[in-house]
């Protein structure tokens, strides 16, 4: 997913997403674990999204943090 895409999106669309991966990633490792994996590589795709999803909303609580500062 690109982060331009990932933008366009509320907070709360992209923390529903941030559930979803993190339980996707959980399921990823148990399969890897027990030799059942289909696609390895599928491990770094969501590992990738996860954290450019979490850097948007770090940069986000950033600004929103940054203008509280200016507004007071």
């Amino acid at each position: 997913m690109k982060a331009s895409e990932l933008r366009e999106q509320s907070v709360p669309e992209l923390q529903g997403r941030v559930a979803n991966l993190r339980d996707e990633w959980f399921r990823l490792r148990f399969q890897r674990v027990s030799k059942q994996l289909p696609n390895p590589m599928r491990i770094r795709a969501v590992r990738k999204d996860l954290a450019r999803i979490l850097t948007i909303l770090a940069e986000r609580e950033h600004s929103a943090g940054a203008e509280e500062a200016r507004k007071s």
